[in-house]
């Protein structure tokens, strides 16, 4: 929250209240919210789209405005019906319910309304219901209908496209059905034909908007870091960052090659990327599933990387994705590990066929190949990954994506190299 006076003296101030008083005043979101963080206040709108940085207080404005719906004094059939959407269910309740900004910690404790998970359901004392839903489901939207919803990180939904579609079906309820959008935002499809849509509404804003309630700290240190940069632009500023005229892949491109499953695959392929270090400020280890039908045609099955791991932790990673796909081969770089990595990953599973990589050319070079192949419409990917996509629609010809190294990108680049190598392998054989 937001100091009353610019003094600081607002703790002070707080102190000579009675308690209830001083809880009146802490959860009265009208003397506490910034401008951007209020609801609009023109009614010719079906969308609010709140696109900030990170930490600037967009969670705490969704939270806020379903807290103000579902508090309306309305009863019995009348009352709210909400839908609560994120990028996955464990991301709704640790940000969007259960998060320090988030629905329950935005109520007092009268009001609060009851949240039992296994129901994936929110009750208001009011009557005020609200469900959860994950976009890794579109179809678990069909059915339900709402008379609100709130969507929350829609930049990072796995299936974007399909999710929004089946939430608008299910806005049918009220003499006015609307939704709420909070979002860092990234050049999505979807996010532009939002932003460019009459009936929504937007309102901007920066961490630096937010910095009162932020540690001590850590603007700074963000800032020394990325401002300036196409990351920090986009992660900070809140702004819509179109693709990098130097990268080899597009957006377009990329939204061009995706469809919504995959065939029966003949061949699947682990890409590793393995972290020079390890801890939680290790680079991230780069985990990428990839795969090809009997025609040719190559998928992006999955982005498994993860970040700040131990060698032990992501190799585990990386052999419960080769299991979980029914993979034939895990493909993993090893120039700066060597049979270190082979070593960690036999110590989860000793039978684990493992190919080992060294890179003889720069980042750029290795990539371009694969990047033809997306050219000639002969990859897919299955769903949306954002995060991988953005380290490939932000590479630049140093070899850098969004200013480091990209450990997704380049997991991605040896399993597509190696289906490619394969094929060619084949073809050779059959002549």
């Amino acid at each position: 929250m937001r100091a009353l006076d610019a003094s600081g003296k607002t703790e002070e101030a707080l102190s000579a209240l009675a308690p209830e008083d001083v809880a009146r005043i802490m959860f009265d979101w009208q003397l506490w919210a910034r401008k951007d963080q209020m609801a609009p206040e023109v009614s010719d709108w079906t969308t609010w789209l709140l696109l900030g940085g990170r930490g600037s207080g967009k969670t705490r404005a969704g939270a806020e405005w379903v807290r103000g719906l579902a508090e309306a004094p309305l009863k019995g059939p009348h009352a709210a019906r909400i839908a609560l959407v994120g990028e996955t269910m464990a991301q709704v309740r640790s940000v969007m319910i259960e998060g320090p900004s988030g629905i329950l910690a935005v109520h007092p404790d009268a009001s609060r309304p009851r949240f039992e998970p296994s129901r994936r359901r929110l009750t208001w004392p009011g009557g005020a219901v609200a469900e959860i839903f994950s976009a890794t489901d579109p179809d678990g939207l069909r059915g339900p209908q709402f008379t609100a919803a709130w969507a929350d990180e829609l930049c990072k939904w796995r299936h974007d496209e399909a999710t929004w579609n089946m939430l608008q079906f299910g806005l049918r309820l009220g003499p006015r059905p609307r939704q709420i959008v909070t979002t860092t935002p990234r050049p999505t499809a979807l996010l532009k034909q939002l932003v460019a849509d009459q009936r929504t509404h937007v309102s901007r804003s920066t961490t630096r908007d937010n910095q009162a309630n932020l540690a001590p700290g850590f603007i700074d240190t963000i800032l020394a870091s990325y401002e300036g940069t196409r990351l920090g632009r986009q992660e900070i500023d809140g702004e819509i960052i179109d693709d990098n005229p130097h990268a080899l892949w597009s957006r377009d491109l990329l939204d061009k090659s995706r469809c919504a499953q995959a065939p029966a695959m003949a061949r699947i392929i682990v890409g590793v990327d393995p972290p020079v270090t390890s801890g939680p400020k290790a680079d991230a280890c780069g985990i990428v599933v990839v795969g090809e039908d009997g025609d040719g045609m190559a998928y992006v099955i999955e982005d498994a990387t993860i970040k700040g791991a131990t060698p032990l932790s992501w190799a585990s990673r990386v052999v419960a994705a080769y299991g979980r796909h029914d993979a034939d081969l895990v493909v993993a770089e090893v120039n700066q590990g060597g049979d270190m990595v082979t070593t960690i990953l036999a110590q989860i599973d000793p039978h684990l066929p493992v190919r080992k990589v060294r890179a003889t050319r720069g980042k750029w070079l290795r990539a371009e190949p694969v990047a033809a192949h997306y050219e000639r419409g002969r990859v897919a990917h299955v769903g949306a990954w954002p995060e991988l996509e953005d380290e490939m629609c932000d590479f630049e010809p140093g070899g850098r994506s969004g200013g480091k190294s990209p450990d997704r990108l380049d997991a991605l680049v040896w399993a597509l190299t190696e289906l490619m190598q394969g094929r060619e392998h084949m073809r050779i054989r059959s002549l």
